[in-house]
């Protein structure tokens, strides 16, 4: 996920998408706060698509500002579980 200001980087993240779990790996800015627009654009994307896993690896307080909650292992798996079930494409469609 990018974020272009004026033809020039100014953030993003990436991460993987397995099912409908999406595996947030790492975020960077160049300009302040964009890694932010990428977090908020792909949280979008993935309700959009009917994705039920945003994973972030731990919580930390920036990542708690925009809802993020640290959930038991038993309850963590399970979702894990029904989330890597769903058919769910990340991708843009053709055409789109």
């Amino acid at each position: 996920m990018e974020v272009w200001i004026d033809g020039a980087l100014g953030g993003g993240l990436y991460g993987v998408s397995l099912g409908g779990a999406f595996f947030a790996e790492s975020k960077f800015h160049h300009v302040t706060d964009m890694s932010k627009v990428a977090l908020t654009y792909l949280v979008w994307r993935l309700r959009e698509r009917g994705f039920a896993l945003l994973e972030v690896q731990y919580l930390t307080d920036h990542l708690a500002q925009f809802g993020v909650v640290e959930v038991p292992h038993k309850e963590y798996a399970a979702r894990l579980r029904e989330a890597l079930a769903l058919d769910r494409c990340f991708a843009p469609e053709p055409g789109r």
